[in-house]
């Protein structure tokens, strides 16, 4: 973990505020509301949103869309000098692209406890067997990264329990 500065959080929270609106756009298309937004020199580089149900393709997460986006418009696919915000701790799957895509740092809002590769169940960004570390900045609008998770599986759990109470009602 780094120690940023406060111009660099209100830079971090801005870019993460980005990311925020596009996980409510996933919300929208019945993804699960995570977003992501790649940086370079302050400027934005790319941004992606999940899409693995619409696309029928379970590597469409938030950061691989930014990721895929970002190297086919520089035609590069190193992406050193980079920021990745992502509303949400980055999966195994995720951490392997951006360790292989020489992303220089990571900003995450909410942990992700039961697949977080960035510290909260193994640290793959950061690990010493890996010829590329990424640095890691998390809980930046954690509380509002997480709310919004949360209010997503609770409106899916709502309407499942609609349709079930429907179904029963029917019999």
């Amino acid at each position: 973990m780094e120690i940023i500065s406060e111009s660099q959080m209100s830079a971090d929270e801005k870019w993460m505020r980005r990311a925020l609106t596009l996980a409510d756009k996933a919300a929208e298309l019945g993804e699960v509301p995570v977003g992501a937004v790649l940086v370079k020199d302050g400027l934005l580089l790319s941004e992606g949103w999940n899409q693995p149900i619409m696309k029928h393709d379970p590597t469409a997460h938030a950061e691989i869309m930014a990721i895929r986006h970002a190297a086919a418009l520089i035609k590069n696919y190193r992406l050193p000098e980079t920021t990745l915000y992502i509303t949400i701790e980055p999966c195994s799957m995720c951490a392997g692209a951006i360790i292989h895509s020489r992303i220089s740092r990571v900003v995450f809002g909410a942990s992700e406890p039961r697949a977080g590769a960035a510290g909260s169940i193994i640290n793959l960004l950061q690990n010493e067997q890996f010829n590329h570390k990424t640095d890691i900045t998390s809980g930046v609008l954690a509380e509002e990264c997480g709310q919004v998770l949360k209010d997503f599986f609770k409106m899916r759990r709502e309407v499942k329990m609609k349709k079930k109470n429907k179904k029963s009602l029917k019999s």
